[in-house]
């Protein structure tokens, strides 16, 4: 590497191995094209700017598992510099429009619980924005006032998407994430005509459009999809002894005491499973109105993450609306790369934080095969290519797949 000032054409190489971005000074134009690049899209009307087609090119030899040079943060949003929200929503490219009749029919709710990664929500809003579902977005009461501030001004500029009316200070693995998640679908049901409430993080992304994600809920025929089984034995201690939420100035945290946990109300049974699920419009009312729901709610308050049992066990009760008794890990809402698991995903091309993979370049190849609507986890940030490919993948699908002109800010 040079000594001195770099100039100002510094690119970014993304390979496949573990390690963070190599930033390298690159003079000159970028790489020919190779011989096996794919023909262009089937909606190329519209010329593109040269940092976007040049970021095409780059993202498909990524996703064929080469090493390339690629752009940092190509598909820069408007945050800040647009002087109105017209300006912000053309200059982003939101599809502002309904596209598909199927999905309009079958309008969706969402709720994003956030407490950083500003800049991977926005891409993350953006890729699953469409004008006829639903938004609620909680913003951890923790978070400076700056950062609530800017999630505020980007909503504005949409008029079905909205803060939550109450929002929790988050603990990890407390019941204030259950809570967040509550508050939202509380609020969600005041808005009629949604079929299934989806939750999300700020650090998710959707691998399917709006259109592959209705077509898929469509197949479980009004059920809920709450993956998850029996809790292994090093699970159960979450639910057999106390646990308290500890919020200090340097960290938060659960703190487990030696307290036993009564059984649960009613008789259930505690099942384990994901925090991530998809529920129907009749069982979010059922959480609020069931008495099963309301104990179990309160009997969960100083579990360990119930989040990941408070679900799945009311959704395998008999008779609930949308049940799934016998369920197990079915459904695809969610890829993620677990620590302890590389020998089904051959590892992680980022880093682990807390067990689960921040996604590096290497790992598109394996998000682009998979069959999940959505995957944990991304930051913009550190690897700004591994959103980028998948969400300039994401658009093309979405513009080739629109029954209707397509306006020429949508496109990259």
């Amino acid at each position: 590497m040079r000594s001195g000032k770099p100039p100002p054409y510094v690119f970014a190489v993304f390979g496949l191995s573990g390690l963070s971005a190599l930033l390298l000074l690159f003079l000159g134009q970028p790489p020919p094209v190779s011989k096996h690049t794919p023909p262009p899209p089937r909606f190329p009307r519209l010329p593109r700017l040269q940092e976007s087609h040049f970021l095409r090119r780059a993202c498909g030899a990524l996703a064929r598992g080469q090493k390339t040079l690629v752009w940092g943060n190509s598909l820069r949003t408007s945050l800040g510099r647009a002087a109105s929200c017209q300006d912000y929503v053309t200059g982003s490219h939101y599809v502002t429009r309904v596209v598909s009749a199927e999905a309009a029919a079958f309008p969706l709710a969402y709720v994003f619980t956030l407490h950083k990664e500003l800049g991977t929500f926005e891409r993350l809003f953006r890729a699953v924005y469409a004008p006829h579902n639903i938004y609620c977005i909680h913003v951890d009461e923790k978070v400076p006032s700056k950062y609530k501030q800017e999630v505020e001004k980007i909503l504005e500029c949409f008029p079905n998407a909205f803060l939550v009316s109450k929002a929790e200070p988050v603990v990890y693995a407390g019941i204030s994430r259950l809570q967040a998640d509550l508050n939202c679908m509380q609020d969600l049901l005041r808005y009629p005509g949604w079929k299934y409430v989806l939750n999300m993080c700020g650090q998710d992304f959707p691998l399917k459009t709006n259109k592959e994600i209705v077509q898929h809920l469509k197949k479980f025929k009004g059920k809920n999809i709450t993956p998850g089984i029996l809790p292994p034995p090093p699970i159960t201690s979450r639910t057999r002894f106390v646990y308290k939420e500890h919020i200090g100035k340097q960290a938060s945290y659960m703190q487990r005491t030696g307290t036993p946990k009564p059984p649960p109300p009613h008789n259930l049974t505690i099942y384990f499973g994901s925090a991530y699920i998809a529920l129907t419009r009749p069982f979010v009312e059922f959480l609020f109105n069931d008495s099963r729901a309301i104990d179990l709610l309160q009997w969960s308050k100083d579990t360990y993450s119930p989040d990941e049992h408070f679900w799945v066990t009311l959704n395998r009760i008999p008779g609930v609306p949308g049940a799934m008794p016998n369920a197990t890990w079915e459904g695809n809402l969610r890829a993620v790369k677990w620590s302890d698991a590389e020998r089904t995903h051959g590892g992680c091309h980022g880093r682990y934080v807390r067990s689960i993979c921040v996604y590096g370049t290497g790992d598109l190849p394996w998000l682009l095969q998979s069959k999940n609507l959505f995957a944990n986890k991304f930051e913009l940030k550190t690897y700004p290519p591994t959103v980028e490919c998948l969400e300039l993948k994401l658009r093309e699908r979405v513009l080739n797949e629109s029954e209707i002109p397509v306006e020429s800010s949508w496109y990259f």
